[in-house]
């Protein structure tokens, strides 16, 4: 799916037609028109009143918390001054507020909630790794945008231009000539000693000659009001995606000021960055362009996501992709299909197990000499990420008159390499006045050691700091103090200074140039600075938060978006979405772990509603299935109703038993355990569910796992039972919600298909086990039994609109096995089957053949003949066929694993090029 930028935000914000806002000083609701009219109040009295009241930018001043001595102040555009505060805001915050209006300023409690609201209705997470990788924290946007005006940023674009060209041209040189160290511009053992220098890229040439397509420089305004750069991110650059989630969600808070002000759109630079991407790669427009991520536990995983629907990529992880014959291919359901361009992010050492890290599971073997080959694109190149040592800023300027000619735009935060024995011992006795950073941030030497103020150290942990950086000088820098200024943000009434760091983006346009995208993704402090020192270091890791960022202009606002161009009717000739082997098992464990997990619930339900009343045949039979689905353990009693004390424990520790397992995450089976499964599976494939279909299926498992621990922790002697089946019902209603988003909200494509093969799996073992097992034990000849078994195959209500109160086995059998319009027949579910892998493997039908011939024509059985009873009583021929379903599903679900997910078998086709 891609999104486009909205060129004009929704409203939604202003008030009702023929209603005024509410009174800024009674704090009264909304007043009819008619109503004011009618208060005795002329027309010029009005007027006098609305002159009298303060408008929203005075508002503003008033509400505005004094910031930090030492750093500049956005709202009020000066150093903060304690002494003699200002009186009105900046101009350019003025035309903000004064666009929004006093209704919108008394409103922006109301928007501050809607955009938390929306972040969390779009899904949009962030990964904290301190939380064991399982920490999916809310993204954290601020409503109000950091705004820059129109000559300002002219500035920070040519800056940033500038800085792009100059690191593309370092990159060509550290891995080519190696101008740089021999004329000792560079330093060669802060080059060579960095483990992100890959000596394997040594004398390789990217196609097209652009290392780096995506570029981010972090930006902080000193307290004279100048911009400085703090930071770069090169090999993997972040927070395009977030950028976006940001603009689409505040934007639409203030439609009116993003128009007036007239807001640049962003649209274009990724249109640029596109353009580049095809341009480079040898197949030019028919390229298929890919995103690689590490997966579902990597902190910004969201974003992947996003721009993969946003920019129309595939999204894919190192285990879809193979090299053969020096090319890059895309490992899909029906063989292999050509990759021509990887917009990676994943870390440089892990790209390639054959030549970096050989541990790496998150790259793709052969993906270096691919590139040799001038085969594919990888944006940005391998080896980038040896600029993003701060140890290397102190070098910049010459660099940037030796390769350029140019003084540099914009200034770097000042930096000495500790590497260099001068530089640490002039430094060494002035250690307490700089921030010490990694040189090499992930290396051993430096692993856990964040920024630091040294100032802000005890004597002994100063000293300590000293030590470490003598036994290892050249893994550290000492950065001059930052003090970045502080942008206002809504909090409860006031608005509060934090700190603010702007990542600004600059792609590579294919043509030899970058352009700089015309906003950026502002890091916001947690709270006032105060005098950390590190304030240039924000990290969303650390509990940062973020804003939109605004650049205004006075000229015309940029039309481009992102909608594609026309299909042709030629252009649909074989069209087809492919799906990797990878998000081919996740959809058809999707399908089995949805259909598993209402299977257990309903289960569940059945058996604790029955431990009071149903007779020691139908309780046996459910003891034997809640063994086998998972929900008890072997060693528990069945629960067998009778008088004596022995029973009625049992019983007691039957239900106490089945109650605690429902929310143990540890059993394999269980009600929590599928539902954390099937989220799992959901997490792979974001990209393919719609948000609503992926928030349901994120919250069914924490809500269930909650409410359930609520309630066994209420539980004094026993648990309440009512309680229990309470939040069945509730999971119950919430799985229907799922199964309906995948019925009717998915594409009838290969992978849904695949999710409904794995649910049918699933239906057809679980349906014929229970019914073998409940004939078996006599149920159809016990009220209870017979209820029961309609209960497992959900059917009873369809079973009494047919057959009322009718209590015999050739109706029943009728509706459970041979009924082809009930979908919890046998006879629905295998016919769905066949048509479902006719299609699926279309391309190679007489694998397909080979499938489908085992599984059961229940269609073809005699009713008759299952109906009747044996010599010894029994319905033989029933559970030949019952044991003939099962049987069939599970060997299935093997032959479709090895043949579509292992790739176990023939070689793989290879089916575009």
């Amino acid at each position: 799916m891609t999104v486009a930028e909205p060129s004009t935000p929704g409203a939604g914000d202003e008030p009702a037609p023929g209603v005024v806002s509410k009174s800024p000083e009674t704090g009264d609701g909304p007043i009819p028109i008619q109503a004011a009219a009618q208060s005795g109040h002329d027309h010029a009295m009005q007027t006098t009143l609305r002159e009298s009241l303060p408008d929203a930018a005075s508002l503003a001043a008033e509400a505005a918390v004094p910031g930090t001595p030492g750093h500049h102040d956005e709202l009020h555009g000066a150093l903060t001054n304690t002494a003699e505060p200002p009186a009105a805001v900046a101009p350019l915050w003025g035309r903000f507020f004064d666009t929004v209006g006093t209704a919108g300023w008394h409103d922006f409690a109301t928007r501050q909630a809607r955009v938390q609201r929306r972040v969390r209705e779009d899904g949009a997470t962030y990964n904290v790794y301190a939380d064991g990788g399982n920490g999916a924290h809310s993204w954290p946007l601020k409503l109000l945008p950091f705004l820059i005006d129109e000559p300002e940023w002219a500035h920070i674009e040519r800056g940033v231009r500038q800085r792009a060209r100059l690191l593309n041209t370092v990159l060509a040189d550290i891995y080519g000539e190696q101008k740089l160290l021999q004329e000792g511009l560079l330093p060669p053992s802060l080059i060579y000693g960095h483990p992100q220098y890959l000596r394997p890229m040594h004398g390789v040439k990217p196609v097209g000659g652009t290392w780096l397509h995506v570029l981010a420089v972090d930006l902080a305004r000193a307290p004279d009001g100048h911009w400085w750069v703090v930071g770069y991110r090169t090999q993997a650059p972040s927070g395009l995606g977030y950028l976006l989630e940001n603009r689409l969600v505040v934007a639409q808070q203030f439609s009116d000021a993003f128009r007036e002000l007239r807001v640049q759109r962003v649209a274009g630079a990724f249109q640029a960055l596109m353009d580049g991407l095809l341009r480079a790669s040898p197949a030019r427009e028919r390229s298929r362009v890919a995103l690689l991520t590490p997966g579902p536990r990597n902190e910004t995983y969201f974003e992947h996501v996003f721009l993969a629907r946003y920019l129309g990529l595939s999204l894919v992880e190192g285990s879809d992709l193979t090299v053969r014959d020096q090319r890059l291919y895309l490992k899909t359901m029906h063989g292999l299909e050509r990759v021509h361009v990887l917009l990676r992010r994943v870390d440089d050492e892990w790209l390639d197990p054959l030549e970096l890290r050989s541990d790496s599971a998150l790259g793709v073997p052969g993906l270096l000499q691919a590139m040799r080959a001038g085969e594919v694109v990888v944006a940005n190149a391998p080896g980038a990420g040896v600029l993003e040592s701060p140890g290397l800023r102190g070098f910049w300027p010459a660099v940037a008159r030796r390769l350029l000619g140019e003084n540099l735009v914009l200034p770097a935060t000042t930096s000495w390499w500790c590497g260099e024995e001068t530089v640490w011992r002039a430094n060494r006795a002035k250690l307490a006045d700089y921030v010490v950073a990694p040189t090499f941030p992930g290396h051993a030497s430096a692993r856990g050691f964040e920024p630091v103020l040294a100032g802000s150290l005890a004597p002994e942990a100063l000293k300590a700091l000293e030590a470490r950086i003598d036994a290892d000088p050249a893994a550290y820098t000492l950065l001059a103090r930052v003090r970045p200024s502080e942008m206002p943000v809504w909090d409860e009434g006031q608005l509060a200074p934090r700190t603010a760091v702007v990542r600004v983006y600059a792609v590579a346009d294919g043509s030899g140039d970058w352009r700089v995208l015309p906003g950026g993704l502002t890091r916001v402090g947690s709270s006032s600075s105060g005098s950390s020192g590190t304030d240039a270091y924000l990290s969303m890791q650390r509990g940062s938060a973020s804003a939109d960022t605004w650049v205004l202009t006075s000229g015309n606002v940029d039309a481009i978006s992102l909608l594609p161009r026309p299909l042709a009717p030629s252009d649909l000739v074989g069209w087809h979405r492919a799906i990797t082997s990878r998000a081919a098992e996740n959809l058809f464990w999707l399908g089995r772990y949805t259909e598993r997990a209402e299977n257990t619930v309903r289960l569940a339900r059945l058996t604790l509603e029955g431990l009071t009343s149903a007779a020691p045949a139908t309780l046996g039979v459910l003891h034997r299935l809640c063994i086998r689905h998972g929900l008890i353990g072997l060693g528990v009693p069945a629960p067998v109703q009778t008088d004596s004390a022995t029973s009625l424990h049992a019983a007691r520790l039957f239900e106490r038993t089945l109650v605690r397992s429902l929310a143990d995450l540890q059993g394999s089976t269980s009600v929590a355990y599928n539902l954390r499964s099937l989220k799992q599976c959901a997490e792979a494939l974001r990209e393919r569910l719609s948000p609503e279909h992926w928030t349901l299926i994120d919250q069914v498992g924490e809500q269930f796992s909650r409410e359930m621990l609520g309630v066994l922790a209420n539980a004094e002697t026993s648990e309440p039972l009512s309680d229990v089946l309470a939040v069945l019902g509730r999971v119950t209603t919430q799985l229907s919600a799922i199964t309906g988003a995948q019925t009717d909200r998915m594409t009838r494509d290969d992978g849904w298909r695949l999710l409904s093969v794995g649910r049918m799996v699933e239906r057809l073992d679980m349906l014929a086990h229970a019914l073998g097992l409940g004939f078996e034990a006599g149920l159809p000849e016990l009220d209870d039994g017979f209820a029961l078994l309609l209960g497992l195959f959900d059917s009873t209500i369809t079973y009494r609109a047919q057959f009322q109160a009718r209590r015999e086995v050739p109706p029943l059998l009728h509706l459970l096995v041979l009924d082809p319009d009930n979908p919890r027949s046998l006879a629905w579910v295998a016919r769905t089957m066949r048509e479902r892998l006719r299609k699926l493997a279309r391309h190679d039908p007489t694998w397909v053949d080979s499938v489908i011939r085992p599984l059961p024509v229940p269609e073809h059985w005699s009713l008759e003949v299952l109906s009747a009873r044996d010599e010894k009583g029994g319905y033989a021929a029933l559970m030949v066929a019952l044991d003939e379903c099962s049987r069939a599903a599970q060997t299935l679900s093997h032959e479709l694993s090895r043949r579509l997910f292992s790739h176990v078998g023939p070689a793989e086709r290879t089916v575009w090029q």
